[in-house]
This record gives structure tokens, C-alpha cells and sequence, in this order.
């Protein structure tokens, strides 16, 4: 009965330009480890291969340095690693593979199938049907030899692939690549492993889309998994797992601040986000000065302990209160401009939004200075 696990997309190299450096840089380090731990897995499992179904890496144009560090996360699991390109690796005639084996840098345990064929391991049980990209896009279905693949009797049919299963994932997918729906069972396939969705998605009982092991997108997919399968043998229906192994959780958050308890919630929300938290957080609404210094503080906080913070609040507005207002003591000249914005931003025309934004802008810098003082 064999055993694999399937993984897919390590996008190795990949840059995170959206992010300040500090924290890009640590996220693309975890794509390394992401591998080393699947090696890990692996081997704590006792499969009898690793299939990786494409985007091994995310550019042809990575350095050398990067190629010999990802074959160096290979070592935790002797193998046999069973790899093809994906779009964003595909196998040119002068590829990010071919730099790599003129390098020296593949080990024997992981074998590149970087042209359409049947690999058999007749002693372990299977055969891989490879279909890996030769270029970028194809709107050719490179699986469609499948059907008349022969493969030795007894041995367990397993494709490996990497596209858009047509009618499932035609709008979401990376790139348009096309595998028809229903491959699996036309080809007589045991199971049919996927990659290009980044999240774990199971399109029928034998083909499935194991999805990236380090998320690296603010969607709630499945990412952060590899797949373990067992197949019982030729014919029989696969038992599919799939296996938490990502580092860090990229959350969304859209919140909108309207009465004294929704910043009473946010602040409890991020006080609960634990160190591997990855966040991104767009604010709406308004604050008074005192809740504004106290989400500024709460975001200080949550700043220094999670792994990344992106805040977008363009929408949230900081509007004084009376009592605000007062207790900043302006007199004078400031004072004056203070009540002519302040009757500017009630009066509802054009220029309201403007005269809000000066006086919370102005509030603020007199806050900060009275503090300070």
C-alpha cells in the first residue's frame, strides 16, 4: 500500500515587497523551512515518496545560493522526491533545473521529471504520469496522454500535475493552464496530484490540489498543508489527509470603530493574536482623541509582538469631543481656528471632510503636546 505525501507551489525565492524588509525577509526564510519540515514529516511518516506538483520556485531568475539551499532542505528524507515545474519554474531549454543539475546541487533521493513521461518504482509499488510545463501557459491540457498511458499491472497509478481543473478553478487560478474535470477517473488514475491552487482543495476523490505549505496570501484556503495519501491499491479508493505544517496565519481584518465597545473588541482581538500572526487591518469609522491614543497604543503592542502588522485607516476619522476639546486648553489664535473648523466640519457641504480632517490633525498634534509637556 503505498504512501506519499503531495505538496506543491513552495514558491522558493519568492519576494514580499508589500512588507516592511525586516519582516519580508523572514518570510520568505520560512518558505526554507517549510520544506525542511516537510522532509521531516516525511520522514516521521515513512511515505515512500514526496510528490511536489510544480512551483518549486517562484522565478527561473533565483540565485544560485537559493537552488543549493532548497536541495539542502531536502535532506530530513532520503527520498525519492519526485518534482516537475510548475508556470513559474517551467522547463525551458534554459531553466532554473538545468542551472540546478548543472550545478551539482540535485541530490539522488530527488528526481526532476521535466518532460511529459511514466516514471515507474516498480519496488515501491507505482507509477508517476508527469505532466509537467515546458513553458509558462499552455492552453493545451498536458494531462490528456494520461488516458492512453500504459503502466505495468499491479503498480498504482499516480498523476502529477500542475494547472486549473476546467469548470472548477477557471477564475482563480494562477495561471490558465487547462486540466479537463474528471482526468482522474478517464485515466484510471489512483490519484491525481495537483498544483497551482495555492490552498488544499479535494476536487474528487483522487484528484486534489494540496495547496502552498507557508501561506503567503490573506485568503482562508486551506494553505499551510501538505497531503498525506494512502493508497490502498491499483483501482481502490486513495485515503487523503491533509496535514497542518505552515508557520505563520495570515488574517484579514475589516473592522469598523462606531461606539466605545467595538474598540473594547478590537483590542481584545489583538490581544489574542499569538506571535505567528501575520496581519492585515483596515480600519473604518470614528475615534474620539482617547480612544484614538488608546488604538494607537493597542497597535504598538501588537506591532512588537506578531510577526507583521499593515494597517490601512484611511477610513477611520479621529472626531473630538467637546470634553476633548476642552481639555486641550487651546486659546488664542489656535483657539480660534479651532471653532471655525469645528463649525465648518457641522455645516455639511463640501468643505466638512476637510475641516474634520484639520481639526482631528490639529487635536492630535495638541494631545501629543500636552502629554509631552
Amino acid at each position: 500500500m503505498p504512501r506519499f505525501l503531495h505538496t506543491a507551489d513552495w514558491q522558493i525565492g519568492r519576494q514580499y515587497g508589500r512588507f516592511a524588509p525586516e519582516d519580508a525577509a523572514v518570510l520568505a526564510e520560512a518558505r526554507f523551512a517549510a520544506v525542511e519540515r516537510i522532509a521531516a514529516v516525511a520522514a516521521r511518516e515513512r511515505v515512500d515518496a514526496v510528490l511536489v506538483a510544480g512551483d518549486v520556485f517562484d522565478a527561473q531568475t533565483v540565485s544560485d545560493r537559493t537552488i543549493r539551499r532548497l536541495f539542502n532542505a531536502l535532506q530530513g528524507y532520503e527520498g525519492p522526491w519526485i518534482l516537475i515545474p510548475g508556470n513559474h519554474d517551467a522547463a525551458l531549454a534554459e531553466s532554473v533545473w538545468t542551472r540546478a543539475q548543472r550545478l551539482g546541487a540535485v541530490p539522488p533521493g530527488a528526481h526532476l521529471l521535466l518532460e511529459p513521461g511514466v516514471r515507474a518504482f516498480p519496488e515501491l509499488g507505482f507509477a508517476v504520469l508527469a505532466a509537467p510545463l515546458t513553458r509558462r501557459q499552455t492552453h493545451d491540457d498536458l494531462t490528456a496522454w494520461f488516458d492512453a498511458a500504459e503502466t505495468a499491472e499491479g503498480l498504482a497509478r499516480i498523476g502529477l500535475a500542475h494547472g486549473s481543473v476546467q469548470g472548477i478553478l477557471a477564475e482563480e487560478i494562477d495561471s490558465p493552464n487547462p486540466i479537463a474535470a474528471g482526468r482522474a477517473r478517464r485515466a484510471r488514475l489512483d490519484y491525481l496530484a495537483l498544483g497551482d491552487w495555492h490552498g488544499f482543495k479535494q476536487v474528487d476523490e483522487r484528484t486534489v490540489y494540496s495547496g502552498t505549505p507557508e501561506p503567503e496570501r490573506f485568503r482562508d484556503n486551506g494553505a499551510g498543508q501538505v497531503v498525506r495519501v494512502d493508497v490502498p491499491g491499483p483501482g481502490r479508493t486513495p485515503v487523503v489527509e491533509p496535514l497542518e505544517i505552515g508557520q505563520y496565519r495570515w488574517i484579514a481584518w475589516d473592522q469598523t470603530l462606531s461606539v466605545g465597545s467595538d474598540l473594547d473588541l478590537l483590542v481584545e482581538r489583538l490581544d489574542g493574536l499569538p506571535p505567528e500572526t501575520v496581519l492585515d487591518l483596515t480600519l473604518g469609522g470614528a475615534l474620539d482623541l482617547a480612544g484614538g491614543r488608546r488604538l494607537d497604543q493597542a497597535l504598538s503592542v501588537v506591532q512588537g509582538r506578531c510577526r507583521s502588522l499593515q494597517v490601512h485607516r484611511a477610513g477611520l476619522r479621529l472626531e473630538p469631543t467637546d470634553e476633548d476639546m476642552a481639555a486641550l486648553r487651546a486659546d488664542g489664535y489656535v483657539g480660534e481656528v479651532i471653532a471655525q473648523l469645528r463649525l465648518q466640519q457641522d455645516a455639511g457641504d463640501a468643505a466638512a471632510d476637510t475641516a474634520r480632517e484639520a481639526l482631528a490633525i490639529l487635536a492630535g498634534l495638541l494631545g501629543d503636546q500636552a502629554e509631552g509637556s
